[in-house]
């Protein structure tokens, strides 16, 4: 094949005489299928990706989110112990004793 061949192959394809040949109109609507098949194919793909990454973005909050409230729940067990609040009673200097009196419940 010589330059002058592949040239003038090149001008056919780019000049549009391709498109005027009975072959490409015949199969026109197989053509368009496959390209819609294709842009579908894209845009779900595309869609997809985004949704993963935002269900991974989501996980590692959630994740954060367990860790914070672990951390909130044992300094909230820590301040409640009975000595902390003594401790805390003595050093603010409420008047408050503790019973020596057994708790009791009312029933109706």
């Amino acid at each position: 094949m010589t330059a002058k061949d592949i040239k003038k192959k090149i001008m056919y394809i780019l000049g549009g005489t391709v498109l005027t040949e009975d072959f490409f109109w015949k199969n026109a609507r197989f053509i368009i299928t496959v390209f819609i098949i294709i842009v579908l194919y894209i845009s779900n793909r595309y869609s997809c990706i985004e949704k993963m990454a935002k269900i991974e973005k989501l996980q590692r909050e959630l994740k954060d989110a367990k860790y914070e409230s672990l951390t909130i729940s044992a300094q909230l067990m820590g301040v409640s112990r009975e000595s902390k609040v003594e401790d805390l009673v003595q050093r603010n200097g409420v008047d408050l004793k503790q019973t020596t009196e057994p708790t009791y419940k009312i029933k109706k």
